[in-house]
């Protein structure tokens, strides 16, 4: 029998050669000095050799385990040579079925039931959040705690609503990888109980970005003033208070510039002090997106003869009360689940979850009190260029999948002619 002093003493000769262990176990050494594990055995009256691995990365004793599981199998009429060649196999083929090849392959079959932009959100969030950590790694390996782990990263960086997602479309993945027989597990189905809780402000707010679409083409379907509708479809695309839409005269909108339209609002109407140096008030700007110039547009040829975008709908010489927003929610089915107040929510928790390093932007267009001087000086600088950048980014996001206004909703003849 071999010892593990015997085997370290082995040295390469002039030819190779043989030391003998036991049961038909040996070690291989070659001219070059390379020590190998091989395993004689007998089958269907043949002599073959397998080979079981290199000294040291193969103990002695490891070795001695691999030629018992061998002679196993010879008892069992299996050819171990033969079952090495199927597990390699297998292992090379489990290797190729990483978690991002699935991933695609799944999101694939799925993307033709789903709106385009839906479609490309949910891939951009694996991309973004998944592929890095689990992507490379075969769906068989993948286990409760690496998923866990990538949840707990986003959620300590004040992604919770994406976390959720995320763990949801993984589950997704996997289920598909179980129905192909890919997996038997699904690692991210035991994890919703161990999310973080989501800390639910004072107004009601749906914070997901796929409902929130949801919102929208529900309250279109309402029965209800297509006013009403557009002016819900507005305050979604620009996140303004609803009392300060609401109020709006259309001396605002008028002269937009039609290169890079920006809605300005005057301070008097924003209730807002942003302590500068002198404490005095500033005018709002909002760079309105594509659609929200759409929707203004439409607007403008039902209401524009008076003098607000939003009129009440029994004097127009009055602005409508932003209760009619809320109501028509109310309708769509959302009472206590969504106000008008929440779209603010909405477009705070989807952008700084997408882009948290525009934080102080995002705070920016949804016209937050700065915290100290710092932030004032930034806020000054108005950064104007990427709010633009990011309100047409929250526009297509927001209305993805859904029709304009003019095909949405059933407005009257002169709206649709001006549209």
């Amino acid at each position: 029998m071999l010892s593990d002093v015997k085997i370290r003493k082995a040295k390469g000769a002039d030819k190779p050669y043989k030391l003998a262990d036991e049961r038909g176990l040996h070690l291989y050494v070659t001219p070059a000095g390379g020590r190998l594990w091989r395993y004689r055995y007998e089958i269907g009256g043949k002599e073959k050799l397998l080979s079981l691995g290199s000294y040291p990365d193969v103990g002695l004793a490891e070795a001695r385990v691999a030629r018992d599981d061998a002679k196993g199998m010879l008892r069992q009429g299996r050819d171990p040579a033969v079952v090495k060649k199927q597990r390699k196999a297998v292992a090379a083929k489990e290797g190729a079925e990483t978690f991002e090849a699935l991933a695609r392959e799944w999101h694939a079959l799925q993307k033709d039931k789903w709106s385009p932009t839906h479609a490309a959100d949910v891939m951009n969030s694996l991309d973004r959040d998944a592929f890095p950590d689990l992507g490379r790694m075969p769906v068989r390996q993948i286990v409760a705690p690496d998923v866990l782990s990538l949840i707990r990263k986003m959620e300590a960086r004040g992604a919770k609503e994406t976390a959720r997602r995320i763990r949801q479309r993984i589950s997704a993945v996997f289920e598909f990888a179980m129905a192909t027989a890919r997996a038997e597990v699904n690692p991210a189905l035991p994890l919703r109980s161990v999310m973080a809780p989501l800390r639910k402000g004072r107004q009601p707010a749906i914070t997901d970005l796929d409902e929130a679409r949801v919102i929208l083409a529900k309250t279109h379907a309402e029965t209800a003033h297509p006013v009403t509708k557009l002016g819900l479809r507005l305050l979604a695309l620009t996140a303004v208070r609803p009392g300060t839409l609401a109020g709006t005269p259309w001396a605002e909108f008028d002269n937009l510039d039609a290169d890079a339209p920006v809605w300005q609002i005057p301070a008097e109407r924003m209730k807002l002090r942003l302590h500068h140096k002198d404490d005095e008030t500033k005018d709002h700007p909002v760079p309105l997106s594509r659609q929200a110039v759409e929707t203004i547009e439409v607007l403008r040829a039902l209401t524009g003869r008076g003098p607000y975008v939003l009129p009440n709908g029994r004097s127009s010489h009055r602005p409508m009360s932003e209760n009619a927003l809320g109501y028509l929610l109310n309708r769509a089915g959302y009472h206590h689940r969504h106000v008008p107040h929440g779209w603010r929510s909405t477009f705070s928790t989807v952008m700084n979850e997408r882009y948290p390093s525009d934080r102080p932007i995002i705070d920016l267009m949804l016209a937050h009190v700065p915290k100290d001087k710092v932030e004032a000086a930034y806020n000054r600088a108005a950064h104007l260029a990427r709010r633009r950048e990011l309100a047409q980014i929250w526009a297509d996001l927001i209305t993805g999948g859904l029709p304009p206004p003019v095909e949405a909703l059933d407005l009257p003849r002169r709206a649709k002619k001006a549209a």
